[in-house]
C-alpha cells in the first residue's frame, strides 16, 4: 500500500452499480468488487448466488484521506443505498445483497460508527447497515470488474447521475473519461505523442505541474512517455490489478486525475512514465509567464 492510501469495503446490493458510483468520487483511487464475510473458501458468483455461502457482493474502495474522508465516502455511500432493507436492495433480493460497511483498520472503527449514530438520529426507522471488520474479501470474476463500464446499457439499481460534476464542466468528454473514469486513449492518438517542444505539462483538471519536456522521449508506446515527474511529491502510485495486469497506476496528488501507469524500461535504467495526451494540457516556454509559471523559466535557460 502507497503512502496515504486507505482501505473501506462497502456492501449495497448488486456490486456493479455500487463499483460505478464509488470509484467516481474524487479521492477515490481503485475500486474492486468480490464477495465479502462468508463461510465458504473462494465463493464464485453462482455460489453466492445461491445464498448459502453467506457472502454479500462487496466493493473494495482504496482511497486518498487527504482529498476524500471516510465520511464523505459513508455519505455518498447512503446516497446509494436503502439503509432500512434488510437483504434487498433495488429488485436484487437475497443476503448477499444486505448493506454493510466493513473496516480494516481498527482506527476507521469509530468513524463508522459515529457515522451510523449520527444517521440513526436522523430516522425513526432502525437502520440495517452492518458495521463490522472485514472477515474475508474475494476478488470476483473479472468479467463483473468495471462491468458498467464495459457494459454501459448493463442492468443498475443506482442513480449514477446523482454525482455532481460541474467541476469538470472545462473538460473535453475524453478528458474526463480518462482522468475521472480511468479509461485509457487508443495508442498513437494523443496530440502529445511525437511532440517535443520546450514547456511543462499540467494536469487538465487543476493546472498543476505534472512533467516537463526535459524528461520526455520518444519510447514508441504510442503515449506519452516521461522518465520522471516535475517533482515527485505532484505524483501518487498505487497498485493497478485491472484488465487481468498488475501495474502501478500513476495519479495526480491534487486533483486525483488518473494519468497513466508507471514502468521501469526507461532510458539509462530510468522510470517510463507512460501518460494520457488527455489528461494533460502543455504550456510552452515562452508562455510560461503569463501562464503563472514563471518560476520554471529557468528549466529552460
Amino acid at each position: 500500500m502507497y503512502k496515504s492510501q486507505q482501505i473501506i469495503y462497502l456492501a449495497g446490493g448488486c456490486f456493479w452499480g455500487v463499483e460505478a458510483y464509488i470509484s467516481r468520487l474524487k479521492g477515490v483511487n481503485l475500486t474492486e468488487v468480490g464477495y465479502a464475510n462468508g463461510k465458504t473458501h473462494d465463493p464464485t458468483y453462482e455460489s453466492v448466488c445461491s445464498g448459502k455461502t453467506g457472502h454479500t457482493e462487496c466493493v473494495k474502495v482504496t482511497y486518498n484521506p487527504e482529498i476524500i474522508s471516510l465520511e464523505e465516502i459513508l455519505e455518498q455511500y447512503f446516497k446509494i443505498i436503502d439503509p432500512f432493507s434488510i437483504n434487498r436492495q433495488g429488485a436484487d433480493i437475497g443476503t448477499q445483497y444486505r448493506t454493510g460497511i466493513y473496516w480494516q483498520e481498527p482506527s476507521q472503527r469509530s468513524t463508522v460508527i459515529k457515522f451510523l449514530n449520527r444517521k440513526q438520529k436522523e430516522f425513526n426507522k432502525k437502520i440495517a447497515v452492518e458495521a463490522h471488520e472485514i472477515w474475508g474479501f474475494y476478488h470476483a470474476e473479472d468479467y463483473h470488474q468495471k462491468y458498467l463500464e464495459k457494459n454501459p446499457q448493463g442492468y443498475c439499481h443506482v442513480d449514477l447521475n446523482q454525482i455532481d460534476d460541474k467541476e469538470f464542466d472545462h473538460l473535453t468528454r475524453q478528458e474526463y473519461e480518462i482522468t475521472q473514469l480511468s479509461m485509457t486513449e487508443a495508442p498513437f492518438s494523443g496530440k502529445y505523442d511525437n511532440f517535443f517542444e520546450d514547456g511543462i505539462y499540467v494536469d487538465v483538471v487543476n493546472g498543476e505541474v505534472l512533467f516537463t519536456s526535459k524528461d520526455k522521449f520518444d519510447s514508441g508506446c504510442g503515449w506519452p512517455a516521461f522518465s520522471k515527474p516535475a517533482d515527485d511529491d505532484a505524483i501518487i502510485k498505487h497498485r493497478d490489478f485491472s484488465h487481468g495486469m498488475v501495474r502501478t497506476e500513476v495519479r495526480s496528488r491534487k486533483a486525483n486525475s488518473h494519468l497513466g501507469h508507471e514502468f521501469n524500461d526507461g532510458p539509462n535504467g530510468s522510470k517510463r512514465y507512460c501518460i494520457n495526451s488527455a489528461a494533460l494540457r502543455f504550456i510552452p516556454k515562452n508562455d510560461l509567464e503569463k501562464e503563472g509559471y514563471g518560476d520554471y523559466i529557468a528549466l529552460f535557460n
